[in-house]
């Protein structure tokens, strides 16, 4: 009877041979690859509590994914009916596939429990609240969106924010120097 080859990984852990590493196939931190993100949103944005959602995507859309062919534009989610859709996520068409390729900008469907669902209802009916979608990732080989309860900024909160920003980072240029 042979005996399976172990190896050692730098952190001291015994793995068998064969077995999958949580960071294999560029997957970052908690097991996500990072698609896209939506830089603007947190600019525009006030960012009040987040919600992972799944994507119900078509074939092609998914290879596209993967190949960061998407573009958030002025993407947001909407509850209907008892249903969450995203609008406006533009995801170009997989070149080898010609026929099988969807509308890069229909609507699509997100997957969430029914109670998260009710929960997002009741914040989105507050005045001014909306839904975002912050990033679109893959987390164990399924398409997953980050969506963020947000409340728009007016042009002098983002003013604010920038002057903030600038100030905390000549802070700690200025810290650094003195090390």
């Amino acid at each position: 009877m042979r005996e399976r080859c172990r190896f050692y990984l730098p952190s001291g852990a015994r793995r068998e041979v064969g077995e999958r590493l949580s960071d294999q196939n560029g997957s970052g931190e908690n097991g996500r690859k990072v698609v896209g993100r939506n830089r603007k949103a947190r600019h525009e944005y006030e960012i009040l509590d987040t919600h992972e959602a799944g994507i119900v995507l078509k074939g092609p859309e998914v290879k596209s994914l993967r190949a960061g062919h998407l573009a958030f534009r002025d993407a947001f989610a909407r509850v209907e009916r008892g249903e969450v859709w995203l609008y406006n996520l533009h995801i170009s068409p997989y070149e080898q596939a010609n026929r099988a390729n969807q509308d890069p900008d229909r609507v699509r469907k997100l997957l969430l429990h029914r109670e998260e669902i009710r929960r997002l209802v009741r914040k989105t009916e507050e005045k001014g609240l909306t839904l975002i979608p912050l990033e679109i990732y893959f987390r164990k080989g399924n398409a997953k969106v980050l969506l963020g309860v947000a409340r728009g900024r007016r042009l002098y909160d983002k003013r604010e924010k920038l002057k903030k920003q600038t100030q905390d980072r000549e802070a700690k240029r200025a810290m650094s120097k003195h090390r």
